[in-house]
């Protein structure tokens, strides 16, 4: 991106030469006459540095610095005071009013580029750190959000089983509710712990061979209650033999299932159907299928929302915490598989994982411990 540079100077050939000297960098240059209209024009601005002349008429440079400062939106930019006089007491002044730098008339090309890039990188590390701590505040709220909801659902269920005059004929399906309140709770604490251990390099994949069909039907089976309070239908299209020849960590590839389920009942409409496909893609690969009727997702977000914390178009009343996807695509990649999404052609999305039948570089397990989920 390029750094936009103002400089403010009441003499047009000082920005001239300036702007000659920084001709072979990448930077857009903008001028202002005097300090009083640059703070007036900072908005339409937006510089990332400042170049300020500290003499001119009617408001001095150090003041104008010194208002800079002042501002909130604007004391993080860096300012570069250019003076024609040197002396000890001149330069205090200027960091004194909260210039980071300063530069001598005439200017030297070499100088002032060097101290241009230096506080640009300044500037640059800044906006980072702001981005962070922003996506941090943005990541608290949404957790927040996410965790208060089947938490006041969780206490009010509680809060009507508990009572003696509940009918015991609700009682059970109440209890249905409260569990998969539970269940989103612990989804959102475990998908932040295990990213942060994916991160952190501490997330090992434990192969075994695994019965994929199987594995895929349980998926299923766990959300027919969740699905279900949406009429929606889970439909499984497996293969009629049993796909026992896969390799796979079982426990995190239920885990991105089972997100991807939970994902499409999300954004579901009642009573549509999610299709949930395990195919033999070819002798080497396995491919699944997460096949939902929900709104879609925009062709700019289809690599996005893979992305941590990236949430794509926010719903009403739909939790989005931007966690469970990524959380997809680190295990899938550990697989050496690829995980995309697909518009589908009528309505909705297919959520598309291609994995290796055997992984490269894995320890061979013993045919007798092959799993098949409960």
């Amino acid at each position: 991106m390029t750094a936009i540079i103002l400089v403010i100077d009441d003499e047009p050939d000082n920005f001239d030469v300036i702007d000659a000297l920084l001709s072979q960098e990448d930077y857009q240059l903008e001028y202002a006459a005097n300090g009083l209209d640059a703070i007036a024009s900072l908005e339409s601005y937006n510089p990332d540095l400042i170049l300020l002349d500290v003499m001119m008429p009617d408001v001095d440079g150090i003041e104008i610095c010194r208002r800079l400062k002042a501002m909130p939106n604007w004391r993080m930019v860096p300012i570069i005071m250019i003076t024609a006089i040197r002396s000890k007491d001149n330069l205090a002044r200027c960091l004194g009013a909260g210039a980071d730098d300063f530069i001598g008339k005439p200017v030297n090309g070499l100088e002032l580029r060097a101290r241009v890039k230096s506080m640009l990188r300044l500037k640059h590390q800044y906006d980072e750190l702001q981005g962070l701590l922003q996506l941090r505040e943005d990541l608290v709220k949404m957790i927040l959000h996410d965790v208060r909801n089947p938490l006041s659902g969780l206490l009010l269920g509680l809060e009507l089983i508990r009572s003696p005059n509940y009918p015991e004929v609700k009682r059970l399906h109440r209890l249905e509710t409260v569990y998969s309140l539970a269940k989103s709770v612990q989804t959102i604490v475990e998908d932040l712990l295990q990213v942060t251990l994916t991160e952190a390099g501490q997330l090992n994949l434990n192969y075994d061979f695994v019965d994929l069909g199987a594995l895929a039907q349980s998926c299923l089976t766990r959300f027919e209650a969740i699905a279900g309070q949406k009429n929606i239908s889970l439909v499984s299209q497996l293969p009629k033999t049993p796909l026992t020849g896969i390799e796979l960590d079982a426990a995190l590839f239920q885990r991105v299932l089972d997100n991807l389920i939970a994902n499409a009942i999300k954004f579901a409409p009642q009573e549509s159907q999610i299709t949930l496909t395990v195919t033999a893609f070819n002798p080497e690969q396995i491919q699944i299928e997460v096949i939902d009727a929900g709104p879609g997702v925009p062709e700019e977000l289809r690599e996005k929302i893979f992305e941590k914390y990236e949430i794509g178009t926010m719903m009403a009343n739909i939790s989005q915490i931007g966690l469970g996807l990524a959380f997809c695509k680190m295990v899938i990649e550990g697989h050496q598989g690829t995980i995309q999404v697909h518009p589908h052609p009528t309505q909705g999305s297919i959520f598309q994982i291609v994995v290796p039948r055997r992984p490269f570089q894995t320890s061979q397990p013993s045919p007798e411990k092959a799993l098949t989920p409960p």
